[in-house]
């Protein structure tokens, strides 16, 4: 277990954190090198298409274990045979597919691609890790169409098509990140982590919807983080996240039931918020302990001794009644952390207007 020094804070415990879940330079240009490979492919197949990114590698936010990629290719349709109420998806997906195993397999050898099923996308199972003692490495190829009667593209849904603006999701995440110093993606990793250990309620596409809404300054991490559950928990109970883009008709699905997502973050914003005043009252063994609780992953933070929690305990207990019982409570604000720290904010803005 972990001794946690007396001067330490927070956001020390919380920068040392992050970075065990960062990947490694050498995963990011494995993957991007195998990204890059698919591409070249399939512009080869589809002379005048183009490829966007999209995904944790093209957002800054990816976890480890480093284990898929996301890479989208628009073909052209000159006679717009493909969008709906035409011609589905289905040819034009098989045809990306073979392309792939025909482009690749000398290079990566037994590589499996999937379509049949498969909602949107093609899976490539590379068999593969791009690390070591790392699980199997895939990709999710989107193949698209531009939507000439609109914002967007088509892109594949089974048998039909779905309208959304990926290419405008990545614009999006780029420019928060610019505006953020980078903010942004540290505390999207951050939560996508959280969401990953505690139930996976949210899809991070989700998080990151909602992140656009609420993170746009430079923050501090506990800052940027307790901004994102207030705003959440404020916008989640109100209706399910839209599209940033303002393109895809259908709002961005929970995993769980909306009133049982909120109950969640709720009760995580709890967690960090009695971290925080703990912090703030200088018992830093029992804040380190709430955020380890947070989180629920020892090997990411790992929690202090149980024994300096219970003495720590102890002497606040004593505390508390040598001054008639003072009220402990959580903090309302945050304060001091960052820019844009316990500001109140307006509605989600409309990223379509």
């Amino acid at each position: 277990m972990t001794t946690i020094s007396p001067t330490i804070t927070l956001e020390q415990i919380l920068k040392e954190a992050r970075r065990r879940i960062e990947v490694s330079d050498d995963e990011l240009d494995e993957a991007r090198k195998r990204r890059t490979a698919i591409g070249a492919v399939l512009l080869q197949e589809f002379p005048g298409s183009r490829t966007y990114v999209n995904g944790s590698i093209a957002h800054g936010d990816a976890l480890t274990p480093l284990t898929d990629v996301d890479l989208g290719i628009v073909v052209p349709d000159p006679d717009q045979q493909y969008r709906p109420g035409k011609r589905g998806p289905k040819d034009l997906k098989e045809r990306a597919a073979e392309a792939i195993r025909a482009g690749l397999k000398q290079r990566y050898g037994d590589l499996a691609v999937e379509v049949k099923g498969r909602k949107r996308s093609i899976l490539v199972r590379f068999r593969d890790p791009v690390a070591p003692g790392k699980p199997d490495f895939t990709a999710d190829v989107i193949v698209a169409i531009d939507n000439p009667g609109g914002a967007g593209l088509y892109i594949p849904r089974f048998e039909s098509w779905d309208r959304s603006h990926p290419e405008n999701h990545t614009e999006l995440i780029v420019a928060a990140n610019k505006i953020t110093d980078a903010c942004f993606a540290r505390v999207v990793r951050l939560l996508k982590h959280w969401n990953r250990s505690n139930s996976k309620s949210l899809c991070s596409w989700n998080i990151k919807a909602l992140a656009l809404g609420c993170i746009d300054t430079p923050t501090a991490l506990i800052a940027g983080m307790r901004e994102w559950f207030r705003y959440a928990i404020e916008e989640l109970s109100r209706g399910e996240t839209p599209d940033p883009a303002g393109v895809a008709a259908n709002l961005i699905k929970l995993n769980d039931t909306r009133t049982e997502v909120v109950r969640r973050l709720k009760r995580s914003l709890e967690k960090l918020d009695r971290a925080i005043s703990y912090e703030r009252a200088g018992y830093m063994t029992l804040a380190h302990n709430e955020l380890a609780k947070f989180f629920n992953d020892p090997e990411m933070l790992p929690a202090p001794s149980p024994l300096a929690v219970l003495e720590e305990e102890g002497r606040r207990v004593a505390a508390e009644k040598a001054n008639d019982s003072k009220t402990f409570g959580a903090p309302a604000l945050l304060t001091g952390t960052g820019p844009s720290a316990g500001r109140d904010r307006g509605n989600v803005r409309s990223w379509g207007a």
